[in-house]
């Protein structure tokens, strides 16, 4: 007997404790059933899309069904990965129970790692695709366009919009601080003048999303000359348009906050569902599965 639980140590001690291959096609296949999910969410409306490139997810465009469908497809192709790497492993001949349900627990939770790792890396821009898809595929030329929009230029934009309203001035009018308000730039003036508010705005709202009292007074000459608007006017449309810039920007924070919650809470239950799948499946391959009760039994 003694011999028996010997020789059966030594196979044990023989054999690998990790089935590479099996967890491979767990991983494959949870990362492709993940990717048929989300190309179904897509269609469903559930794709969770960033009007700018690379400018976080806004929360208008992510909704708490979106997260509740990334959980979702989480928990389902993590639990397949999870038990296909434990049911194609192969059996291991004189483990003890235990270690036979540690085992299966940490294929799941390795075939649920190597599947969010392929599908983080190789197969992100697939499924960034499929995820945008039922937005982006209106049009390639629109899409391109919105790739490559700037959001600093739409605030721009509006602050230089011309006021249909306004008379041009016939004499160049005076700031509050008495200096004269620069004449209206037409030509390459303009596109300098565009151009080097632009900036300005891109640097302030990069630092703390506020122009400086210098800045601001200047931006409001340079409004007023290419409007025609009063030096009031032009104030309260800078003011407008920075509290429109700071309200979207508080928006999209918001937003990016909230998808990262619910990524995390989508990997937790994606792990946890590979993992416990994992057991069901090694238990069924070795016979061991009795009555769909979670505790390991002798072999």
């Amino acid at each position: 007997m003694e011999t028996d639980l010997r020789a059966a140590s030594t196979i044990a001690d023989a054999q690998s404790a990790v089935s590479w291959g099996a967890i491979a096609a767990g991983a494959v296949g949870a990362a492709a059933l993940a990717l048929l999910l989300i190309a179904f969410g897509a269609g469903l409306g559930l794709s969770a899309v960033s009007p700018w490139s690379d400018s976080g997810v806004s929360a208008s465009t992510f909704k708490t069904g979106t997260g509740i469908y990334l959980v979702i497809v989480a928990v389902m192709s993590s639990a397949v990965g999870g038990y296909l790497a434990a049911r194609l492993r192969t059996k291991w001949v004189g483990a003890h129970a235990h270690e036979v349900f540690f085992r299966d627990t940490a294929h799941g939770f390795i075939a649920w790692a190597f599947a969010t790792l392929l599908s983080a890396t190789a197969l992100s821009s697939v499924t960034g695709y499929l995820a945008n898809g039922a937005t982006a595929s209106v049009g390639g030329a629109a899409s391109q366009a919105t790739r490559s929009v700037n959001p600093a230029d739409i605030y721009v934009d509006k602050l230089f919009r011309p006021d249909t309203a306004a008379q041009p001035a016939s004499a160049p009018a005076s700031s509050p601080a008495g200096n004269p308000i620069p004449a209206a730039p037409s030509g390459a003036n303009s596109n300098q003048s565009r151009a080097e508010v632009l900036r300005l705005w891109t640097a302030s709202f990069h630092d703390n999303q506020e122009l400086s009292a210098t800045d601001k007074a200047y931006v409001v000459q340079i409004v007023a000359a290419r409007t025609g608007m009063s030096q009031a006017d032009a104030e309260n449309r800078v003011n407008d348009v920075m509290t429109e810039a700071k309200t979207a920007a508080d928006t999209a924070r918001k937003g990016a906050a909230k998808l990262s919650f619910w990524l995390t809470a989508a990997m937790l239950f994606g792990a946890f569902a590979a993992s416990l799948a994992a057991v069901e499946g090694g238990s069924l391959r070795d016979g061991t599965w009795n009555d769909r009760v979670l505790i390991p039994r002798p072999i």
